[in-house]
């Protein structure tokens, strides 16, 4: 027999999985059951696994199976599934999968796909992503959009762009560019012997050029998240 903040906690986790396609973070469980610190989620987290009801996979962030639910919860046609940071049901043509690898990487603000705005630094919030998003070894971290400045790249106003930490970039490269040290913008790189170019993909805006010694390469994008 579960308690009622056990049962509360597993209809949430439930609910979230069938809308978003991935189990909510400890900070949302915390702030939806009203508990004052993230330990008391570990703890009926920990009471639902002994029973039986959930079961934790190891190395994977996020990553929870529903095994069964009490007779209160139980809906016709459930059946247990891995929710591990991408879609129960797939899109027809979809390549299926049985679990799907899922990291938490920190947003970090928010960056101008415009006109550039001051320097990035500080974790807003975190945010679950594909694990096959992620490139090589390196480190990664995500950004909000700010602008529309790189429109015809595919990239939108409030889209999540992943980015991939390194201080180097190849012609043609998405880039997070730090300018003179203060101002920091997403745009497409193109070097020019000791000049940076700078180039929007929105004919509204125009390629800003600067010498090479006053744009730092922050990372490249690697992957895009867009919630509708």
């Amino acid at each position: 027999m579960l308690t009622r903040k056990q049962l509360e906690l597993l209809d949430f986790i439930k609910t979230r999985m069938d809308r978003d396609g991935v189990p909510p973070s400890f900070d949302e469980m915390k702030d939806a059951l009203d508990l004052r610190s993230k330990s008391g989620i570990h703890r009926l987290i920990t009471a639902l696994e002994e029973r039986g009801f959930i079961r934790r996979l190891a190395h994977r962030a996020r990553a929870l199976e529903i095994v069964k639910l009490p007779e209160a919860m139980e809906r016709p046609g459930f059946n247990p599934k891995v929710i591990a940071g991408d879609k129960v049901d797939p899109p027809r043509g979809a390549m299926p999968v049985s679990t799907v690898h899922a990291m938490e990487l920190p947003v970090m603000g928010r960056i101008a796909a415009g006109v550039p705005i001051e320097a990035i630094s500080e974790v807003s919030h975190h945010i679950a992503v594909p694990g096959s998003m992620l490139s090589g070894n390196g480190q990664h971290y995500a950004l909000e959009v700010k602008g529309d400045s790189m429109i015809e790249a595919g990239i939108n106003d409030g889209d999540i762009v992943v980015i991939r930490e390194q201080v180097t970039a190849e012609n043609g490269d998405i880039v997070v560019a730090l300018v003179e040290d203060h101002e920091a913008t997403l745009k497409r790189y193109r070097r020019r012997g000791n000049m940076i170019a700078l180039e929007a993909a929105n004919p509204a805006y125009e390629t800003r050029v600067f010498p090479d010694h006053l744009v730092k390469v922050q990372g490249r994008l690697v992957g895009l998240i867009r919630s509708y």
